[in-house]
Order: C-alpha cells, then structure tokens, then sequence
C-alpha cells in the first residue's frame, strides 16, 4: 500500500518492479495481494486503456487509525496505556522525542 500511497496510480508492472526490489516478492505475491485488495475494497482498478492502473481507495491516515485500533484490541485489551508502555519501553527515543512525549502527556493532564 506504501507504494500506492506514495505513487498512484500505477500500472501492475511498475508495483511488480518496486515489490520485487523492496521486499523480494516474486510477480504472483504481488498480483494476489492487488487482488485481495480490491476485493477488501481498499485499492481500485482503473481498466479505461492498458495498462491498468491501480490505487488505494482509501487514504492511509485511515488505514493506520483502523490498523492500531484492531491491534490495541488484539494485543492489549483496548488498553491504550500498555500500548504505549510497550512502544516507549522496546523503542529508542531522543531527548526530543521525550519532550514531545512530555508535552503531549502534559495537555492530556489538563
């Protein structure tokens, strides 16, 4: 989807190329997973010459909302606190990204 939201739209050959060069999925990895994705609804295909040309159908700020929800509910229990443990716990952080964390903890406190 990375490529998508980066590119779109795209034709089959060109997600093939990036797919094979990024993760090292072979042509039919890549065709089954466009597959599944327009069946989900998430990408579309535009089929008004050739080559198709593919894109996400829905925005990626949409995806990640719906992607953390379902593993803080997976994972965690719906518990967004121990969610956050973890990742400040397994992460490496700068001091700016503890300030920003402490700022951002701070207005939820008021």
């Amino acid at each position: 989807m990375q490529v998508l939201w980066n590119e779109a739209p795209l034709p089959v050959s060109t997600l093939v190329r990036e797919l094979a060069a990024h993760k090292g999925w072979r042509p039919s990895t890549t065709r089954t997973l466009l597959r599944r994705l327009i069946q989900k609804g998430a990408v579309t295909v535009h089929d008004a010459g050739r080559p198709y040309l593919y894109q996400p159908k829905l925005r990626q700020t949409d995806c990640a909302r719906s992607e953390s929800q379902s593993l803080l509910e997976r994972f965690f229990g719906g518990n967004p606190v121990e969610l956050l443990v973890q990742l400040v716990e397994q992460t490496p952080l700068s001091p700016e990204d503890v300030r920003r964390l402490r700022r951002l903890l701070a207005k939820k406190e008021k």
